[in-house]
């Protein structure tokens, strides 16, 4: 990627991987996506190429990540969604032009409008993110166990109990935290 900005946290499902383009909520919070140019990166790598994006157009995209976090976190929680937050991303999807193809590979790809706006690929991900709020897929909602993280994230592990959303940063992160204060505790251990 790009030099000077953070990596991106890919995951398996585009509406908690873009909810992850801001990460570490609860803590000193990271933005992935600070310009315009990096959301058509985040965009590309995502399967959704845009040919540009805007200021007024990152906006929204950031309006309608926040509008993800919220919703899936009052569905992780067992919560009221909030309306403004359901408003946003029903905006979005319906403003969206994009079609499902079939690859001869047998894969789903998205295939946006011929202008490839970055509306389009928005729409793709709220239409991701009402499917896995709205329960239609296999799958939990479910909130990292990470004090400073707390993303939400769509666990789809055969017992729906995994507590982070990426165990390579904040699983890992807790578990050496973890390790630390044993030693700390017991520094006799370490011999």
């Amino acid at each position: 990627m790009r030099a000077g900005y953070p990596d991106f946290r890919l995951g398996t499902v585009l509406a908690t991987s873009f909810t992850g383009t801001l990460s570490e909520r609860h803590g000193n919070a990271v933005e992935r996506i600070p310009t315009p140019q990096r959301l058509v990166d985040w965009l590309t790598v995502s399967g959704l190429a845009v040919d540009s994006c805007t200021p007024a157009q990152l906006d929204l995209a950031r309006q309608l990540r926040e509008s993800i976090h919220a919703a899936a976190t009052a569905a992780a929680l067992q919560d009221a969604l909030p309306a403004s937050a359901v408003h946003v991303i029903n905006d979005c999807s319906a403003q969206g032009r994009a079609a499902a193809v079939l690859t001869p590979e047998g894969k789903r790809q998205w295939r946006l409008s011929s202008a490839s706006r970055v509306e389009d690929a928005l729409g793709v991900i709220a239409a991701d993110a009402i499917s896995i709020i709205a329960g239609e897929r296999d799958g939990k909602l479910a909130l990292c166990a990470s004090p400073t993280c707390r993303a939400a994230f769509f666990d789809t592990s055969q017992s729906r109990t995994r507590k982070w959303c990426d165990m390579n940063t904040c699983g890992n992160r807790q578990k050496k935290a973890r390790f630390n204060a044993n030693q700390r505790k017991n520094p006799r251990a370490a011999e």
